[in-house]
């Protein structure tokens, strides 16, 4: 598991002519011993890799749909360090790279080092911390590369090309490419910048480039993917689970693969 076992994992499938598709889901919501058989549930249904959030009582960076799925997690007393012991009895049984979606808060309040340390024995292969700038990367750099965890970057709509080009360069796994303003949640359209805007990330990426926020049907799928290598979807995938429309996930899913990209 780690940095390598999540780079590995993305080159193949993008290898076999597929787009990624990474779902993103709030560890605790519905109860912490429903985690693994989502997990389960949505590699199964073609997950390249799978986000799992950590609930956090000031998630700035969510909408309400993931907002809510926190905040049900947390009043059932859902804590990262539960995640971990979780992870650390069952990882084995999920064939594919886990990711944590977390805050600076919670990783401080548990330890930079002991996070890290922590991440690496329960099988997490990438952290992304939407609220810690770039400038501030070296809190979090040494004990991440001690431990092979890939700390993944955002870069947004309104990121200039010269810092788009240091993102590019420090960001490990794959680059996230913010494709609204503002937080996460369902959206009818896009902005028609976007795809020059992943077009742009594209060419200044050692990585692949994943489109993310918003993203809610297939259609949205296939048109994030045309300009980039996937996507990652949240709160629709959220929205789902819980009316148990599990074949809606799997027709998300689909669109990224080759045959529904060249249909």
């Amino acid at each position: 598991m780690g940095k390598s076992f999540l780079d590995n994992k993305l080159q193949g499938e993008m290898e076999t002519g597929n787009k990624l598709f990474i779902p993103y889901v709030m560890a605790g919501d519905g109860g912490i011993e429903s985690l693994i058989s989502t997990l389960k549930m949505l590699e199964d249904a073609g997950a390249t890799a799978i986000e799992v959030g950590i609930p956090f009582s000031d998630p700035v960076a969510d909408g309400p749909i993931i907002q809510q799925a926190g905040k049900r997690a947390l009043e059932k007393g859902t804590s990262l360090q539960n995640v971990f012991n979780l992870l650390k009895k069952r990882r084995a049984e999920i064939g594919i790279p886990i990711l944590f979606m977390t805050y600076v808060n919670p990783v401080y309040q548990y330890g930079v080092e002991r996070f890290f340390q922590d991440c690496a024995v329960a099988g997490v292969d990438g952290v992304i911390i939407p609220d810690l700038p770039l400038e501030h990367h070296d809190l979090v750099k040494q004990p991440a590369n001690e431990n092979e965890i890939a700390i993944i970057q955002l870069a947004t709509l309104t990121s200039p090309i010269e810092r788009i080009r240091k993102l590019a360069s420090v960001t490990e796994g794959f680059l996230y490419a913010v494709t609204i303003n503002g937080i996460t949640g369902t959206r009818e359209g896009f902005e028609d910048t976007v795809s020059d805007h992943l077009t742009r990330l594209k060419e200044n990426s050692p990585v692949p480039v994943l489109a993310g926020f918003g993203i809610s049907t297939p259609e949205h799928v296939k048109k994030m993917s045309a300009s980039c290598d996937g996507v990652v979807v949240g709160s629709k995938i959220i929205e789902l689970i819980q009316l148990g429309k599990l074949n809606a996930i799997k027709e998300l899913i689909d669109a990224t693969k080759s045959s529904a990209l060249h249909s």
